[in-house]
């Protein structure tokens, strides 16, 4: 496909930030367009390993202290997150478990996969960390010792989930990966920051993402790519 048909299906206001920093080179623009397209894919599927080996080893812990069905009761009066201040994530979980009820599909699993990611990351917050008992970072046996220029805590946890989770909404909106924040110029360093944290948070959490990935990573490769346009 030219150019301009394939800018009258994406849009001329979409690909033009990628023909400007081409210097108006249209097969360049093509080019770094489809390699941005096929790094978010690669970086939404390392995304969602993590996703799902976190909720695992959160479901683990809570499962072990209050039982199976944690997240159901949870919401309940007298439950761990039956709180003004946890409003935000009772309405998920209420969303979740009234449609799965509905249509006579709830089970604890099912629940568990419906959450969303920022559910995951907000019980590193100071308030829901105290609520479920201050036990979840348990998730990351392998963290490195607190000291005092640097604490591995709940709030540091908090904070790199919050990057992965900004960069899962980043791609989940089709925003494009490949360009410099808030800028037409081509770098992927933001991304590639990102991916070091997530693989060292896998590392933490006693995972080889090397080997869980394998054949399915070519981030560092893609991103090089990207690089040298």
């Amino acid at each position: 496909m030219n150019y301009s048909d394939f800018e009258s299906v994406i849009s001329h206001k979409r690909m033009k930030r990628y023909l400007n920093s081409c210097g108006g080179n249209k097969r360049k623009a093509l080019t770094l367009y489809r390699l941005n397209l096929r790094l978010s894919q690669e970086m939404f599927t390392v995304i969602s390993y993590y996703e799902v080996a976190l909720r695992n080893a959160i479901d683990r812990i809570m499962s072990d202290a209050l039982g199976d069905d944690w997240i159901r009761d949870s919401i309940l009066p007298g439950g761990i997150f039956d709180n003004p201040l946890f409003s935000g994530t009772t309405r998920i979980i209420h969303k979740a478990y009234n449609e799965l009820m509905t249509n006579g599909k709830y089970s604890s699993s099912k629940l568990l996969s419906a959450m969303e990611f920022g559910v995951w990351k907000y019980m590193f917050s100071a308030t829901q960390y105290r609520a479920t008992g201050k036990r979840l970072l348990k998730a990351f046996p392998n963290k490195p010792k607190s000291s005092v220029t640097t604490q591995y805590n709940n709030q540091f946890i908090f904070n790199e989930l919050d990057t992965i989770n900004r960069l899962r909404n980043r791609i989940a909106h089709h925003e494009p990966i490949c360009f410099m924040l808030d800028s037409e110029i081509i770098s992927t360093s933001y991304l590639r920051n990102c991916y070091t944290r997530m693989v060292m948070l896998f590392t933490w959490m006693g995972i080889d993402a090397k080997s869980l990935l394998y054949g399915l990573d070519h981030i560092p490769q893609l991103s090089a790519k990207i690089d040298s346009l």
